[in-house]
Order: structure tokens, then sequence, then C-alpha cells
């Protein structure tokens, strides 16, 4: 399969995306609200997750759409769109560059290529699960084989313990080099550009996971569940990504 293309649409996804964001992210009322499970949504949110839709429609008719925002359009479909407006709104909201637009394309329900766009730092990481880019330039997962050297980012460390497994990822912690807040679709965009070496996330829903898998797989990297089960599918809810030789000892001590 020909995925250039898809690529290539993804990048117009993306700067369109683009226009809407960063108009809210430079002004001073970016239409707040809560939504009903407590997470924050903005104006940006929704016009980004629109414009996209419109655009992915006019274009692939026949394709299904998967939205944060806006739901599930022909989820069936042989091809369908996965779509993240704003990966890290709590970042957006403070005005935070580590919040990114996520966009994935499933064939046949798994991943095949994705897309970390970050509108403010101008960075643009594409992939079709065999090489990832950054701003057009191909990225690997740098050499890390011992967690003593490692960096270790998270989107929030009091979700561990409240999703999966608090005491294994405070053992991991005191394993690495280094543990930061670096998180949402950014901590993987650091993974993959060889600046991060083990990014893990709790608990996710498709839009925040679907999009990245072939991003780090296609940097050379490993991501699973945290139960270390496949992580490219729609059932998939949480992810542990990392460098291959640190794969199994990031997994045991997360589930010690």
């Amino acid at each position: 399969m020909n995925l250039e293309p898809y690529l290539a649409f993804m990048r117009e996804l993306a700067a369109a995306s683009a226009d809407v964001i960063l108009p809210y992210y430079n002004g001073t009322d970016m239409g707040l609200e809560i939504k009903s499970d407590a997470s924050p949504v903005t104006l940006a949110d929704r016009g980004a997750e629109q414009v996209m839709r419109q655009i992915i429609e006019r274009r692939f008719p026949q394709h299904g759409i998967v939205g944060e925002e806006y739901g599930t359009l022909r989820g069936d479909a042989e091809f369908v769109w996965v779509l993240d407006p704003i990966d890290g709104t709590k970042s957006f909201i403070s005005h935070v560059p580590l919040f990114g637009t996520l966009i994935g394309l499933l064939h046949e329900g798994r991943p095949v290529v994705g897309c970390i766009h970050q509108p403010v730092l101008k960075q643009l990481m594409l992939s079709d699960g065999t090489t990832t880019t950054l701003n057009g330039s191909p990225v690997r997962m740098r050499p890390c084989a011992n967690l003593s050297q490692a960096t270790l980012v998270t989107t929030d460390p009091t979700h561990p313990a409240r999703y999966q497994n608090g005491a294994g990822f405070e053992a991991l912690q005191k394993q690495v080099a280094l543990s930061r807040t670096w998180g949402d679709c950014y901590g993987y965009l650091l993974l993959a550009a060889g600046w991060a070496d083990v990014m893990v996330d709790p608990i996710m829903n498709p839009w925040d996971l679907l999009p990245i898998e072939p991003i780090v797989r296609g940097a050379g990297g490993v991501i699973t569940t945290w139960q270390g089960e496949p992580a490219n599918h729609l059932k998939a809810t949480s992810a542990v990504a990392c460098t291959p030789g640190l794969q199994t000892e990031v997994l045991r001590l997360l589930r010690s």
C-alpha cells in the first residue's frame, strides 16, 4: 500500500488545524468549558476538529472518522481517521506548548500512519510505521540499554496510582536518571526524536493512542499497553513506549 498520499494529506490537516488553534493560543478568550468527564475543552479543540472533519469528508467521503469532540462517523469503514485536535488541553489553556494535534489513519482497524503537530514550536512529526520524520528529516530513538541512564516522561504522575499500579510506577521512577512530566503527545515526540527513553500513560483514549503507535514504531521503538499487550487497536486503553532494550525491565517494574 502506498501511504505517501495519506502522509501528504496529514500535512494539509495539520496546517488547517493550526490555523484554528494558534489565534486562540495567542489570545485571551479560549471559550473554556468543562466537559462531563471533568476534562477541559475550548473553542480551539472544537473548531480544529470541525475543520479537519470537513476536509476529510470532501477528500475521502467513504472514509470513517473517530474524533474526541464529535464522535464516530462510519466507524466500520476500511479506512478510518482518528483525530485529537488538541492533545494536552490542560497545557494549552495554561499557554504551555507541550500539546499537539494528533492525526491517525487506521486501515481495517490497525494504525498505518500517524502525525503529531506542535503548531507553536512548528514541529511536525509524521510516520508510516517504518520511517518517522520530524520536519522532513528522519529521526530514531536513541540507544539506551540501562534504566540508570534513561529519561522517563509521563503526562500526570498521579495517574498511575489512580488507574494502574502506583507502586510499580514509583519503582520505575527510582531506577531512571531523570523523571519529568513532559507528557501528552509531546512526550512521544521527545521519545521518537531521541530526546527521551521511556513514556508511560496509564489511561488513554483511541484518539490519544492510535496516532502515536506508528510514530513510535517508525522511530525504532516499541509500544504496548501497561500489561504488555499490543497497543495498535481501538480497545487499547494505556501505553508504555520505550527503546527495545528497556522494554522487559520497564514492564517488569510497572507490573511489580
